[in-house]
């Protein structure tokens, strides 16, 4: 049976290992004012010289982006959106506030690329290239089934989703659970 969705969506927050209630907390952080890189809802981030950026393939990441917060320049008005686009001009040349789902125990939703057989359960992967778009804000990150280590990759692979529309993971799309497995908060160095 083909799944209803075609392209990936990002990691959405589900629960919390353990099973424990799932408050998706975030904490603000900030983006470097005239980052180069779109940031979009559901892309995982790391750190970089105290600034949230885009996940580098398998770098130690904080959390999940789930939105910012600036003074836009051209408008001198508060403006709150679910991506970051490349380049924003803001008032005063400040800073961007950004919000980033950073528990390390969070579980998220994520499409996987390819079919999932059961034994690629726990095993750790990484996410595909950074892309979405710019009409919806929505990351279309999946989680990449060909790259796998059993300890290595950014990702581990818990279960999979209780999707209806996305629950055959016998083929792309298929929706799964994962947790961060390259923390920068919990990971050694």
């Amino acid at each position: 049976m083909a799944n209803r969705d075609t392209a990936g969506s990002g990691f959405t927050p589900v629960s919390v290992l353990g099973n424990g209630p799932a408050t998706s907390g975030q904490s603000k952080y900030k983006i470097d004012n005239g980052n180069a890189t779109n940031i979009f809802l559901g892309t995982q981030v790391q750190t970089a010289a105290g600034y949230v950026t885009v996940g580098a393939v398998n770098s130690k990441t904080i959390g999940v982006f789930n939105g910012c917060f600036f003074t836009a320049a051209n408008t001198q008005k508060p403006t709150f959106s679910n991506m970051y686009i490349a380049n924003t001009a803001t008032d005063n040349n400040t800073d961007v506030d950004c919000f980033v789902n950073d528990n390390p125990f969070q579980n998220y939703e994520v499409s996987a690329d390819a079919a999932t057989p059961q034994a690629a359960f726990m095993e750790t992967y990484r996410s595909n290239a950074v892309a979405g778009s710019l009409v919806t804000g929505r990351s279309t990150q999946t989680l990449d089934i060909g790259a796998t280590t059993a300890t290595a990759s950014q990702w581990r692979l818990l279960r999979q989703a209780e999707d209806v529309e996305n629950e055959d993971i016998l083929v792309a799309f298929g929706k799964v659970i994962v947790v961060q497995n390259l923390c920068e908060f919990v990971t050694p160095s």
